[in-house]
């Protein structure tokens, strides 16, 4: 009984723009951002396929131009990609590009060049210069391509506004990979690195700061969580020394917590009043903060609802779905399903048969969990307190983006094709 009170609850209170009525917002129905409508991996009116190969489900197949582990977002009939093109002119440049794509075949729309130049730093061998997601609100397409830029372009691909915030000097040259988050008027983008880390918070009509705030943070690679709770929009992000909510309004710091590891990558997800953040390299932390009880530092205080130290992710973030917490060990294919409410497994962590190596980050719809890995498998779970494989299905690709789940169809990038996956 509490699984379906919560799913109901969950459709209702994921997103602040849900109308009272019931009806479903344009957000909702598309992917307008990494980690879809309510950031947290679901697509609550989607309906796509269990099955599919090369020669089966397979809409359409094309070649992905360039680099990038940017997933594609989809809004309308169009779906939009963000990609890291070698300079046909010079090798030494990369050109940093945004696309738009039909839904109905593939084909390009239109195609913009934000910035062409040579990288001022390298990357890590499995990361890309385009490793970061495309945002919309349905009038304006934001692109943040790190120490290349941030962009706005109208969905025809008009420029509205650039603004170069500097240089990333990432650890270890890993390379950036953070998304934008977007609310209302304001596009927020962090700046974690090794240099002097800070948050903006961007006037989507104009590019202009709203507010910036310095971060005592090293790199991380997450992207921030827009809540609203009780009447106030925060902006959630995770990070290696603390966990840490600022007032959208106006960037004032709400509350902190510790307890992550390093290399903080996984972003945070929301539902019920309660956000969850974790991460996994050299450790494992999760905790699971009560946003009623957040304000100052709550590090070891009843804000803390639940914790857990064991089999956390890594690179990929989690997925909340009808009251449950999907999440992979590290960056490997072993499973864990949480009870969000109480922390308890609701069955043991599970090995997912021929799953290796897991960048892209669990999604779900229409009852199903979805989970691609970096040798073209994706597995198909069903969702609910028992373990239960529907299909593992191959593509002739390998797949480090997360999928775009819209409609009947799945988009997925891969590291050579982009592909539309329905039932025909």
């Amino acid at each position: 009984m509490y699984r379906a009170v919560v799913a109901a609850l969950v459709c209702v209170a994921a997103l602040s723009t849900t109308p009272a009525s019931g009806a479903t917002t344009d957000s909702e129905r598309n992917w307008p951002q990494w980690r879809g409508p309510a950031a947290s991996g679901v697509a609550p009116y989607a309906t796509p396929p269990v099955e599919w190969a090369e020669d089966k489900n397979v809409r359409w197949k094309i070649s992905a131009p360039g680099a990038g582990h940017a997933s594609p977002i989809v809004w309308g009939d169009r779906i939009y990609l963000l990609s890291a093109v070698e300079s046909s002119a010079d090798a030494s440049k990369v050109q940093y590009t945004v696309l738009a794509l039909s839904r109905q075949d593939g084909s390009r729309l239109w195609e913009r060049v934000a910035r062409e130049e040579p990288p001022h730093e390298g990357i890590h061998g499995t990361s890309t210069r385009a490793s970061g997601s495309a945002i919309t609100d349905g009038e304006r397409l934001y692109a943040s391509f790190g120490s290349q830029g941030v962009y706005c372009y109208d969905m025809d691909g008009e420029l509205q506004w650039e603004v170069d915030l500097g240089d990333m000097r990432t650890r270890n040259e890993f390379g950036e990979g953070a998304s934008p988050a977007l609310h209302g008027d304001r596009l927020v983008v962090p700046w974690d690195h090794e240099g002097e880390s800070f948050i903006v918070a961007l006037d989507t009509g104009t590019g202009d700061e709203m507010w910036r705030n310095e971060r005592d943070e090293a790199t991380s690679w997450n992207t921030p969580l827009v809540v609203e709770h009780d009447g106030t929009v925060q902006v959630v992000v995770n990070a290696s020394n603390l966990i840490m909510s600022y007032d959208l309004a106006d960037g004032s710091l709400l509350w902190q917590c510790a307890g992550m590891t390093t290399n903080a990558i996984p972003s945070p997800v929301h539902a019920e009043g309660v956000v969850y953040v974790m991460s996994g390299f050299r450790g494992s932390a999760l905790v699971a903060i009560d946003l009623s009880r957040a304000a100052g530092d709550i590090t070891n205080t009843d804000a803390v609802v639940w914790s857990r130290d064991r089999d956390t992710p890594y690179v990929p973030s989690p997925l909340l779905y009808d009251g449950t917490l999907y999440y992979v060990k590290g960056n490997n294919g072993i499973l864990s399903a949480v009870d969000s409410a109480t922390g308890d497994s609701l069955y043991p962590a599970q090995r997912l048969e021929g799953v290796r190596e897991v960048y892209s980050s669990p999604v779900a719809a229409d009852g199903r969990v979805y989970l691609a890995d970096r040798d073209g498998n994706t597995v198909v779970l069903q969702d609910g307190d028992t373990f239960s494989v529907l299909a593992t299905n191959v593509l002739d690709d390998r797949f480090s983006a997360t999928p775009a789940l819209v409609d009947g169809e799945i988009y997925l990038r891969g590291h050579e094709y982009l592909y539309c996956i329905a039932d025909e």
